[in-house]
């Protein structure tokens, strides 16, 4: 039964979009391209990001492989935006998603929703090298340049 918990579990986290990881003792892990959630304790470095239509501000972030960034998001514009960290790949993919579902709920650690003149923050831990992006992945946000671009080194 635990078995079947355990593929079950994964389906479902592969329908959602996520990747998954197993342990030795079948517990099931999420896991992130761009890194790990990160401990809001031990933030190393703050980060400020501005949404506004069709842009962020900034649009290149370096960070170090093993850095933790508290990134403070502003909706500063007049429309609802995202930002989801990922890879470029992963974040097209969930594109199509919301084309079919442009209202989706999101609960992941790495992608925050925010309405006009709303602020959030977003804890995470790079432990990965190489370039991922941020994205507002509702329909034609992206696609009019709402990208920015994270380069772990």
């Amino acid at each position: 039964m635990k078995t079947i918990t355990t593929i079950a579990c994964a389906l479902l986290g592969l329908l959602a979009g996520s990747t998954l990881a197993f342990s030795h003792d079948t517990h099931v892990h999420q896991t992130y391209s761009a890194g790990e959630p990160g401990d809001p304790k031990k933030p190393s470095r703050t980060v400020e990001v501005d949404m506004s239509e069709m842009k962020y501000a900034p649009t290149s972030i370096e960070v170090k492989r093993g850095e933790q960034i508290r990134f403070v998001i502003r909706n500063i514009g007049e429309e609802e935006h995202e930002f989801m960290l990922a890879t470029t790949e992963e974040n097209l993919k969930h594109a199509e998603d919301m084309q079919k579902q442009p209202h989706m709920d999101h609960d992941d650690p790495n992608e925050v929703r925010l309405n006009p003149k709303k602020s959030t923050e977003l804890v995470w831990k790079f432990t990965k090298p190489g370039t991922f992006e941020y994205s507002c992945l509702i329909p034609g946000h992206r696609e009019n340049g709402m990208i920015g671009k994270v380069t772990v080194k």
